[in-house]
């Protein structure tokens, strides 16, 4: 978990949403060669999750989005949480979500991630999902959640793992919002509102690690 004095300026690279879409498709787990990976890396046990977690993207699309923002959540929130400098030996690394998942741990970017992934796979469209940072008061430090606007001038849903239950932005006074970006953009956020955009989200380099990952994986799980 990034300190929030670091801020914008440690951010480097983010591809666009239509490629981030493909790059989760391609690695949608329906392959028994990448699930064969999964089981060779990280254990049987760790394979049973992953098919858990490809059964719940094979929802119907129809499903209302609220309910897949309910079952992605209670999903994701079964993992444990544990810090980055314990799980991976690093002070800050974003996990795919198939790493987050086979080792049954991560820190808040990771269920973030798992969460965004997960809900753009079942179509729920980028413009209406922000990964956010914020400062957790009462933790005095930084974290991410994922906020979801049913409308651009909806207040946001936020899927969070320190408190389990989807809740408006409004509903959560100890967490104090810093920026957010998806796909296409990266913005300085407002509690109830989009934020002031400013700039390309192509500049936040975690993110190209993570999505290199899920390429290599994929290639990995097609040999």
């Amino acid at each position: 978990m990034r300190k929030i004095n670091s801020g914008i300026s440690s951010l480097l690279l983010l591809i666009l949403t239509s490629i981030a879409f493909v790059v989760i498709a391609e690695t949608s787990l329906l392959d028994k060669e990448t699930l064969s990976y999964v089981e060779k890396e990280y254990g049987s046990v760790a394979r049973k999750r992953v098919e858990t977690w490809d059964s719940l993207m094979r929802i119907d699309r129809a499903t209302p989005e609220k309910e897949k923002l309910e079952r992605v959540n209670d999903f994701f929130n079964q993992i444990r949480f544990i810090s980055d400098i314990i799980h991976w030996k690093k002070k800050d690394y974003w996990a795919t979500p198939i790493e987050f998942i086979a080792t049954n741990g991560g820190d808040c970017e990771d269920f973030t991630i798992a969460k965004y992934f997960t809900l753009r796979e079942l179509g729920v469209a980028d413009k209406k999902l922000r990964l956010t940072y914020v400062k957790a008061i009462r933790l005095n430090q930084a974290h991410m959640v994922l906020s979801y606007f049913e409308t651009p001038s909806s207040e946001p849903l936020l899927l969070d793992n320190l408190d389990k239950e989807i809740r408006f932005a409004s509903k959560r006074r100890d967490l104090v919002p810093v920026y957010s970006f998806n796909g296409n953009g990266l913005w300085l956020a407002k509690e109830r509102e989009q934020g002031r955009l400013i700039g390309k989200s192509s500049r936040i380099g975690l993110w190209t690690d993570v999505i290199k990952r899920m390429q290599g994986l994929n290639t990995k799980g097609a040999k």
